[in-house]
Formats: C-alpha cells, structure tokens, sequence
C-alpha cells in the first residue's frame, strides 16, 4: 500500500476501536457531570461523534469544498447528507457505521485502482534512465533525450537498449519480453536491428543509433499508453453521463420522501404521524442506497484492468473504446504477407527424380553470389557452406535466371523461359511460389519451390476465431490470385480479393463496413504499408509491430510480436472485460433498486443501505479485479 493508503487504513481501525467502544454506552438514564445530570443520549451522541470525525472527516471536507465551487452532487456529499442526518435524528451507530464501511470501501477500491495502474505502468519501466554515448574517444552517459542519430552507444549486460539503432559489434541475447510479452530471449548479433526498451541478458553490444529518442519505440509506446485513457468506450461515456443525471435526481426524490408525506399527513390533521422521524429516516436511507459509486468506480476499473491485462501479454490497446469495439468483433479482414504468412521466402520443396539433397546443392552452387531473397532461401534450404570460387563465369540472365560455370558444368537455375531458351527439355510445374528450375550441361535436374510461407499458428488461429464468434473472415492482398487462393483454401478464409493496390484495399474495405449489418469489423496487418486500412478499419491492428513507427501511429491495438495467437487472445481478453462491465451494471441496479423499493416500503433500514451501497461497491470492484488475469 501507498502512505496514504496506510494511513487510511490507520483511520479506520482507530474509528473502529472507538466505535466498539461506544456501542456499549447505555441509550437511556442519567449522568452526573460537574453537578448537572445530563441524558445518557446526549453524552452518547457526543462520543459518537469522535469515530465519526476521525473516519470521515475528509469527506465532509470534499463535501463542503464541492459544495462551495458549485459540485454539489457527487458520493461525499451524499454521504455527508445521509450522516450528518443520521446523526440529526439520534441514529448515532448507523451514521458512523455508514462512514466507516464507506471508507473501508474507498480504501479496497483505491489498492484495486493501484493494483491496475501498476499492470499498465509496469511499461513505464522500459524507459531508458541513460544512453553511454561515445564521445572525445570515450563513452560518457548522458540522458537518451541528448543522444544524436549516426552516434555510438555501448549496452553492457543487465542494461536497456535506450534508442532504437543497428548492432555493429557484439553478440548475444536480448530480452524483449516488456514490449512482446513473450519470455524466449531473441538471439542478437552484428547488423540485425535492436529496438529501444530491450534489456542485453548476455554480450557487450556498440549499436549506431538510428532513431532521436522522441522517435524511437519506447517513446511511441509511451505516448501510446498515456493517452490511452483518453479515448473513452461508450459504456464508460454512459456511466458518466448517468451518473450526472441520476444523482440530482435521488437527491430530489430523497427529499420528496422525507417531507411530501409529512406534509400530507399534517394537512390530514394527524400531527404526531407527520413529525415522525420515520420518513427523514427512509429518505437518509434511500441517499446511501442510491451512491452510485459502484458503477462510477468498477465501469472504469473493468476497462483499465482489460486493459492492463493486455499490455502484460504484449497486447497494446490505445483505449476502451477499442476495447469494446473489438469485444464485437464480426468481420476480420487479413493483409497476407506479415500478417497471415512469415513473409519471407522459404524452400517448400524440391522437385526431382534423383537426390533432392543434391539438386539443392546444385541450385545453391549457382546462386552462390547472388543476394536475391529467392537465392539467399536456396542457400538456407541446402545447409551447407557453399565455396565461391568453385562458381565462375556467372551470367545473369534478366528476367529469367542465372547462368554459370559450376566446377566446370554449365548450370542453369531459373524460370521455365530460361529452360525452353536452352532447349532443355521439362515440364511445366503448377505449384504455389516461385519455381526455380535447374539443370547442368544440357540436363534438366529437377525444381526448387519457394513460397511465402503461412505462420506456423495461422490456421490455429482461424479456427479460434470461429470459436469466438466470428461470422465472416477475408483476405486483402497484392499478391497475385494464385498465391492468395492457396493462402484462402490452406486457411480456410470466406473471402480472398487479390491483385490490390494499397488504394483498391481501401476502396474493398469501405465496401466491406458499407456491408456489414451489425458488429465490427476488424483489419490486421504488419503496420508498415497498411496505415490508411488499419485507420479506417472499426477496429485497426498491427501485428507483429515491434519497432515499426506506422504500426504504432496507424493502428488502434499494437500485437508486439508475429505471434498470431495474439489476434484470437486479444478478443478473448476484450470479451472477458465486456462481459465483467456488464456483470457490474446489471448487479449494481438490480440491488439498488431492490433496496430503493423496499426502503420506501418501510422493509429496510440504514444498514441494508449500507450494503446496497458499499457492499455492493466492493463486490463491484473485486469482479473487475477479474479482467487483470
């Protein structure tokens, strides 16, 4: 707990030992005091008023400042209202009793709120306190606000990568688990990028900054979380704007209660029925039991701990409303490439009656000086250190292949055209991919499929998000048909639109919400060339979006990693907060009511009031609790 918060819960024990004390003070007889005899029930209202003060002084204080700038209807100053008139009336236990359980509930909600906030804040933490700069020959540690692009930093190990840059040296591990959530540390080496909010686990790194902090990820994110609060769901909206409404409103009718049928009975000529104190009483009653605190306390809460529960899993939601948008989630529209597949090339088979071994060796051999993605994924599928200089007199044949000189045998490795130009005899394949044919003096060997390939929880996921309830999935891609057709079938997707243009995206997807008969419709995609889908989109989410600018700028939920398992996480997560708010409203009114009704009718007293106020807040708060896990 905070000093505050200790220091409240100090209050309320001495109030409590205070106000033990006083329940066995007599309610009737005689004093002596200073030769007077005074009434038992004056002294005891007296002593009452000292586990009062010391309990809740603070919210007659709030009380009366928000009475003097003109905020009258708020829970302090229904709770001074309903006290101060308890104690009016000689109801000494339950004004106190109201108080105390009031602020044993304030205190449990003020640890729930800090509880939440820590799970968000915790990202705080990835804020660098210093880069090591080299400067003059020598690294100085200076903030990571003064660390200039093109400079050299130096990250030992146990310390936070402060700027986003590319190693130069070094080689080891890193942890990235506060931006993706995940725990596996990601192996680091020389020329791979590093991203800002990483802690080095092993090896010394020098790293070029390529990013001015205000730029970098961790800035981004932060900006990100900050003002996330600001973006409001509508059911956060509806419960504020209710709760202005419906506070005036109880106070009116609290005071209707209290004096319409005195009056009416005193007109009726029964005048000690009217001065009864039974209607003040249900009229202070009714104040307690209509505090909204619990809706205007655990509507937020649910929302923040969604929130927060999210962020531990590397799933960054800008706001509520996000939150709850995607809690409906009926339409998911994929971009493909980063997004449903890896997004790099890979060997997928290859094709030959001999040794397919050899055939990727062979492959690898001719396309041993050529940096191609296509070449560098052959190199990688065959697995063995290919030696240059065994590879002479390389030709590059444009928009067909390669020819080359490889110990001493012609070898060709390229399109069927390169083929047919050669006159080596083969046949077409129809295969999903790029299609590398291979052949050596003459003689056709065989065939590499390459292709981007699927993630390995893709069709996982698809199957997951069926299960969570959704109607319709699509694909938007510019990859060519038959490429996004094998994609749709693999994945079992509703809907492929292919051959896209950045601007035809936009163009389906307006299509697609002009379609849509209720729900929301959810894009995901890598965040790097799907900023106008993703803000156009219901709900906009970049996947596997660390340390890409657009991605945080465009999309409205930020999955840290490729992990595709995220996406159906993210809705399970939003659904689990819709269904807690829910729980919360639907609880709160029903018991307010109840207790509302029965109070009027005479059938519960100040201390059911108290539990359909605090009772009920605490209870509220605890199930909001829930959305953190």
């Amino acid at each position: 707990m905070t000093r505050k918060q200790k220091r409240n819960l100090k209050r309320i024990v001495a109030s409590s030992a205070l106000f033990v004390l006083c329940l066995f003070i007599p309610s009737d007889g005689t004093v002596g005091v200073f030769g007077a005899e005074i009434l038992w029930k004056y002294v005891r209202g007296v002593l009452f008023l000292a586990p009062y003060i010391v309990v809740g002084y603070d919210v007659l204080r709030k009380a009366f400042l928000n009475i003097i700038h003109g905020q009258l209807f708020d829970e302090n100053f229904l709770m001074a209202l309903a006290t101060i008139g308890a104690l009016a009336i000689g109801e000494y236990p339950e004004a106190v009793f109201v108080m105390l359980f009031y602020q044993v509930g304030e205190l449990f909600q003020s640890i729930a709120v800090g509880k939440s906030r820590r799970s968000i804040t915790e990202l705080m933490d990835i804020c660098p306190e210093f880069a090591r700069v080299e400067r003059g020959g020598e690294y100085v540690e200076v903030s990571p606000e003064e660390a200039k692009v093109g400079e050299k930093i130096l990250i030992k190990p146990g310390e936070r990568v402060p700027l986003d840059g590319k190693i130069i040296k070094g080689l080891g591990s890193m942890d990235t688990s506060a931006l993706t959530g995940e725990s596996m540390p990601r192996d680091i080496s020389e020329g791979d990028d590093v991203i800002s909010g990483c802690i080095s686990l092993t090896g010394l790194f020098e790293v070029e900054v390529k990013k001015e902090y205000g730029e970098s990820t961790v800035a981004k994110i932060l900006e990100m979380v900050e003002t996330s609060s600001m973006r409001k769901a509508k059911t956060e909206n509806f419960i504020t704007r209710f709760a202005r409404i419906y506070t005036p409103a109880v106070v009116v009718t609290a005071l209707i209660v209290a004096f319409l049928p005195q009056l009416v009975l005193f007109f009726l000529g029964q005048s000690e029925a009217a001065f009864s104190t039974m209607w003040l009483s249900k009229a202070l009653s009714f104040l307690v039991v209509s505090c909204p605190c619990a809706l205007v306390i655990s509507v937020p809460l649910s929302f923040f701990g969604g929130i927060g529960g999210a962020s531990a899993k590397g799933i960054l939601i800008k706001g509520s409303s996000y939150l709850e948008a995607l809690s409906d989630a009926e339409i998911c529209v994929f971009d493909k490439t980063g997004t449903l597949t890896k997004g790099e090339f890979e060997v997928t088979e290859p094709v030959c009656d001999g040794d397919k071994k050899e055939l990727l060796r062979i492959a690898a051999q001719a396309e041993a000086h050529s940096n191609h993605p296509i070449a560098q994924s052959i190199r990688r599928a065959c697995g063995e250190e290919i030696d240059p200089s065994a590879v002479t007199d390389v030709t590059e044949v444009p928009g067909r292949g390669i020819k080359a000189d490889v110990d001493g045998k012609i070898t060709l490795a390229g399109n069927i055209a390169l083929m047919k130009e050669n006159n080596i005899k083969c046949d077409k394949l129809d295969k999903n991919g790029s299609i590398v044919y291979v052949a050596q003096n003459g003689q056709y060997l065989g065939a590499v499929v390459i292709a981007d390939t699927l993630k390995d929880n893709a069709r996982e996921m698809m199957a997951e998000l069926t299960r969570l309830g959704v109607k319709q999935t699509i694909m938007l891609t510019g990859d060519t048909e038959k490429a996004a057709k094998y994609a749709a079938d693999e994945l079992g997707l509703d809907k492929v639109y292919h051959s896209l243009l950045p601007g035809d995206k936009v163009k389906k997807l307006e299509e697609i919400l002009s379609e849509k008969k209720r729900g929301s419709v959810v894009y995901t995609g890598d965040g790097v060339n799907d900023a106008p889908v993703l803000k156009l989109a219901d709900v906009g989410i970049a996947m596997g979006a660390m340390g890409s600018d657009a991605a945080i700028e465009a999309a409205d939920i930020v999955l840290m990693d490729d992990d595709a398992a995220k996406l159906p996480l993210a809705i399970r997560i939003a659904k689990k907060t819709m269904r807690i708010v829910k729980e919360n409203i639907v609880f709160s009114l029903v018991v307010k009511i109840g207790v509302l009704l029965l109070t009027l009718f005479g059938m519960a007293n100040m201390w059911q009031a108290v539990f359909a106020d605090v009772g009920v807040m605490v209870i509220a708060v605890i199930n909001a609790m829930r959305a953190l896990k």
